[in-house]
């Protein structure tokens, strides 16, 4: 095996190393541990329905993943997709809720807006990053509860139906809906448009110049500026297509699966984009392989708290051990070493 197929086999070390601790634990709970573990692999690819449970959750965690793929391509170790997601999603529903067009132009509009609103918001801790190298963790989680309490005061005072018996918006106008593409799921259009970005990411990171831009300004951003690399306007733009990305899945989740705007907490997607980045080791192609993933494990981990003894919650510990495993550098090193040496010895 060749040293640049190591981070693949590195991730999925890493996954089983995961999924044996969660059989372990389950083992170690469980009055009828084998029944569970069949179940948490099983029940998620056992029909139709369940299948399209995995591809459902995957769709937003695709667009978050992207998001966050792109930030960490930079190096720039951004969390804010959280609040953005959230705010694409209130645009959205605004606009599902007040305005009256066609079936095809309505869910464009509020998907467009809502991505704009991300972009927007998510240009300014890109810009206080760029001029003034203000710390990007800091400002972008900041963000998140900045965003989230301004989305649930137009929530309350904007949208809100006061004829309903919950803190849920109006009803949106049905031309605002996504349709679903396979009968029987409530996969909806939103899987075509994340695959599409996926691969448009993909062809802009890996074949255009301002790509190979955007990777010499993460790799080295001193280095790529005294190339000639404007890298403050590296790092803007891709803020803005992040938080484009970001907004637009907000707003795609709230027209494809809910007929009312009621989030009224984060929806936590933001942060897991960030585990499905690490998981696709900032490859945008990658990303569709890590959400799935993520998808299948947590839907495995409902159906097994349905129908065994086994609480949802043991998916927490499988997921810090995935964080914990993949952001440990040193994580199997020694054999990327010894392949570096054994393919150096090979070329003299």
């Amino acid at each position: 095996m060749k040293s640049k197929h190591f981070e693949i086999v590195r991730t999925m070390a890493v996954i089983a190393i995961s999924l044996i601790i969660a059989f372990f634990i389950i083992a170690l709970v469980s009055k009828q541990p084998f029944t569970s573990i069949f179940i948490f692999l099983y029940e998620p690819i056992s029909s139709l329905s369940h299948i399209g449970n995995v591809v459902e959750m995957a769709i937003p965690l695709m667009f978050t993943g992207l998001s966050v793929v792109l930030l960490f391509r930079v190096n720039l170790f951004n969390l804010g997709a959280e609040g953005l997601f959230y705010m694409g999603g209130v645009v959205a529903a605004a606009i599902a809720i007040h305005f009256s067009l066609s079936s095809f132009l309505h869910p464009v509009v509020a998907i467009v807006a809502g991505g704009l609103a991300g972009a927007i918001l998510s240009a300014i801790p890109g810009i206080l990053k760029a001029k003034w190298d203000v710390n990007v963790l800091v400002t972008s989680l900041m963000f998140n509860s900045i965003l989230f309490g301004i989305g649930l005061f137009f929530l309350n005072y904007k949208l809100r139906d006061v004829k309903a018996f919950a803190n849920v918006s109006y009803k949106f106008e049905p031309t605002a809906l996504l349709g679903n593409l396979v009968p029987g799921t409530r996969i909806h259009a939103g899987l075509i448009v994340v695959l599409l970005c996926i691969v448009a990411a993909h062809f802009y990171m890996y074949k255009t110049r301002w790509g190979y831009e955007l990777r010499m300004t993460g790799d080295n951003r001193e280095f790529a500026e005294y190339s000639g690399i404007n890298t403050a306007k590296i790092i803007i733009i891709v803020h803005l297509i992040a938080g484009f990305l970001a907004g637009m899945g907000g707003s795609i989740q709230v027209l494809g699966m809910y007929s009312r705007f009621q989030w009224t907490a984060l929806p936590g997607y933001g942060l897991d984009g960030a585990l499905v980045a690490m998981l696709a080791k900032n490859n945008p192609l990658s990303v569709i392989g890590g959400a799935l993933f993520l998808a299948y494990i947590r839907i495995g981990a409902d159906q097994m708290a349905r129908m065994s003894d086994v609480p949802a919650e043991m998916i927490s510990i499988v997921q810090a051990v995935i964080i914990l495993l993949i952001s440990a550098e040193q994580f199997l090193k020694f054999w990327k070493n010894r392949m570096l040496l054994k393919e150096a010895g090979k070329h003299e």
